[in-house]
């Protein structure tokens, strides 16, 4: 299995930034990400994502997610290193549609982060790409995610009911949309940086 020499913030590092009141900015998703997605999927919170055991399987996702014109998926990035990501996936020229999801590392949620970078791709998707749809569902006993929906202006629009087994347990998914039609929300935006060549 090929290894990774790239330079990560340590925890510490990062706690330090948060206090003085650095913000995460978007990117695209690199190769070097890999030993961060393989800690951020090391947590039983993001099983519903996807199972990620080793840096190979990491490397892959990566790999994946950095295929242009079906997606575009974002790093929130802290310090040059990655610490969630928020993406545009199935995309769909004709339909201008896609869909949009989202997560953040377990020792970053609750600072307000997932909202600005999802509402920033949100209003990128819906200009600079073109869309004029974009949808995404949660669990319903997943308030979170939801509270990151609404701030980035989707509205909620219908529950699928006991769409997931979860645990033994049935699951309603919440869906939404947001359309380029769709009044603004005023949640502040993160900073996007992005190569001309992205969508």
């Amino acid at each position: 299995m090929r290894s990774l020499t790239t330079r990560t913030m340590t925890r510490t590092d990062q706690l330090e930034q948060v206090a003085a009141g650095e913000l995460p900015r978007l990117r695209p998703i690199e190769l070097r990400d890999a030993p961060a997605v393989l800690d951020a999927f090391d947590d039983d919170d993001m099983r519903r994502q996807g199972t990620i055991r080793t840096l190979e399987e990491a490397e892959n996702w990566v790999g994946f997610m950095g295929g242009r014109g079906e997606r575009l998926a974002l790093a929130l990035d802290l310090g040059g290193s990655m610490i969630g990501a928020v993406v545009v996936s199935s995309i769909d020229l004709e339909n201008e549609t896609g869909w949009f999801w989202y997560w953040m590392h377990r020792e970053h949620r609750g600072k307000g982060w997932m909202s600005r970078a999802a509402v920033t791709l949100a209003d990128h998707a819906l200009t600079v790409m073109l869309l004029h749809r974009l949808e995404l569902g949660h669990r319903a006993n997943n308030p979170a995610s939801g509270g990151v929906a609404r701030a980035a202006g989707f509205i909620l629009e219908g529950v699928e009911r006991e769409k997931f087994l979860v645990h033994g347990e049935r699951v309603d998914v919440l869906t939404y949309s947001r359309l380029a039609t769709d009044p603004w929300p005023d949640t502040p935006r993160l900073p996007l940086d992005l190569p001309s060549s992205s969508l």
